[in-house]
């Protein structure tokens, strides 16, 4: 019988390889949907609508561009349609393609802090920066502006926080400062609060307590959350608040052992919540975060994007805590008052020390921007001069007292938080429960109140279950009581809305 076993003579010829690591041939797909890459108006030519002066559209044609062309960021794309199209804006007062007068309630995004009457320093600085040098890249050359500026916000902020990068927005900001903490420290750790807001990039978002972080997806590492002194729906264990605050502070002090103090480089809390309610730390909590990152080797940032620069009362609103400095503090809306954007990342001499020999880590292209730079700086000195901080301090009792007033005349309304010209009121349903979460649809009820709140001439944020109030720092007596009277009207349709008996 024949062999079964392959022989050279009954097998298939092959060449055979070297040893090698030679590639496989390979086609890579084909180009099936071709798209016609070219602009629909040759680049030499403009359509018509953009040869008409600014400020001459047709509502229809900004309807229909922003139809066509706009997009939203925290909100569903299709509010745009029924967003007011807004023309001018004066003294604290915004006015629509209909004529229609609003009353900045809420600052904008409590940002546009002089309102509209943008000081006439401020327009020549800028307008004379663009004129004579519009950019310089930040690691090329250094401004007269960029020196000034540096100079003004290290006489203004406490101690030896001197060191200053100038950023664009209060994300990167918050960015540098935790590229700052991590390079000088070498731990990565970064810890922060539920419930606040850090920004919208990267690390400031994964920074974030509130909902908007979830939207990147809660991936990135080295970010830990604690829980506020005032946590949304429970209460720490003590007879009083001094008790109360010690066992808020005992948590955290737990929480950063149980992290391991060699692994974390920062504690990153906003000076005030802002978005979140407006909640200050009670007394003596923020004194015993500064020993406790003193005790740890962590470094303290304040994150005072939304309340620096007189929102509180004081320029900053860390120093409403006696006795404390941070080692990082970051502003932005207030620096220019929203004119252009724009913001700071300041730290102490011994940080800035520490990169004398070596890179920040953080940069970007319109860091210390001239022109940008140039607005703050004489923003920055039209509040010191025009003592809008002291305007802020003298208002605030009449803040007080008409939270107060308005408080006691809803059942709607459960509390409210008051601190300079930034203000809240937290609604309630009639069973006493939380109404709404920040995350969910708007609920039918604040549907109804934001409505009365725009036939009654308001405009601003509305984050239910919180009523934000944070007019611009300018408003006068009469503009606020007025304002006030404004929102007391509204607050009739959320009564209703919720089920209460008016």
């Amino acid at each position: 019988m024949p062999s079964a076993v392959p022989t050279i003579t009954n097998t298939v010829r092959r060449t055979v390889a070297a040893q090698g690591a030679k590639s496989w041939p390979h086609t890579g797909p084909a180009l099936t949907k071709v798209l016609d890459n070219q602009a629909a108006q040759p680049l030499r030519q403009l359509s018509p609508d953009h040869e008409q002066p600014m400020g001459t559209w047709s509502s229809e044609q900004i309807r229909d561009a922003t139809t066509n062309s706009v997009m939203l960021t925290w909100a569903p794309g299709k509010a745009r349609h029924g967003a007011p199209i807004l023309q001018r804006g004066e003294g604290v007062y915004l006015y629509d393609d209909q004529g229609k007068q609003y009353l900045d309630w809420t600052s904008q995004a409590v940002c546009s802090n002089l309102g509209y009457n943008v000081p006439e320093a401020v327009v020549d600085a800028t307008t004379r920066q663009m004129k004579e040098l519009s950019f310089v890249y930040g690691g090329l050359g250094i401004t007269e502006v960029r020196a000034r500026l540096s100079k003004l916000i290290s006489e203004i902020l406490p101690a030896d926080l001197q060191g200053m990068v100038f950023p664009s927005s209060g994300s990167e900001a918050n960015e540098a400062a935790i590229v700052m903490a991590r390079r000088f420290t070498g731990k990565h750790k970064v810890i922060n609060w539920y419930r606040s807001y850090h920004g919208g990039t990267a690390n400031s978002q994964q920074a974030t307590g509130d909902f908007r972080r979830w939207f990147g997806r809660d991936t990135i590492p080295g970010f830990v959350k604690a829980f506020h002194p005032f946590p949304l729906f429970w209460d720490f264990k003590g007879a009083d608040q001094e008790e109360r605050t010690q066992m808020a502070l005992n948590m955290l002090e737990e929480q950063i052992l149980n992290e391991g103090p060699d692994t974390v480089a920062l504690l990153q809390f906003e000076s005030v919540i802002g978005g979140g309610g407006v909640l200050v730390p009670p007394p003596g909590y923020m004194q015993g975060v500064r020993a406790m990152c003193d005790k740890y080797d962590i470094l303290l940032h304040c994150d005072e994007v939304m309340v620096g620069f007189g929102r509180t009362g004081e320029m900053f609103g860390f120093q409403h805590y006696e006795g404390v400095v941070p080692d990082i503090v970051t502003a932005a809306k207030g620096i220019t008052s929203a004119a252009l954007p724009m913001s700071m990342t300041a730290c102490r001499k011994h940080i800035m020390d520490a990169f004398e020999e070596m890179p920040l880590g953080w940069g970007s292209t319109y860091q210390a921007h001239p022109v940008a730079m140039a607005c703050a700086y004489e923003n920055v000195k039209y509040l010191i001069k025009n003592d809008i901080i002291g305007h802020v301090q003298r208002l605030a009792p009449i803040m007080e007292s008409e939270m107060k007033r308005l408080s006691e005349n809803h059942p709607s309304i459960k509390q409210y938080r008051s601190i300079g010209l930034f203000g809240c009121f937290d609604a309630h349903t009639p069973d006493g429960a939380n109404p709404q979460l920040q995350h969910t649809a708007l609920d039918k009820a604040f549907v109804e109140y934001k409505t009365a709140y725009s036939e009654n001439g308001l405009i601003g944020l509305l984050r239910p279950p919180h009523l934000h109030v944070a007019p611009p720092l300018v408003i006068t007596e009469e503009e606020l009581l007025d304002g006030f009277d404004r929102q007391d009207r509204a607050l009739y349709a959320l009564d209703q809305g919720l089920g209460f008996d008016v």
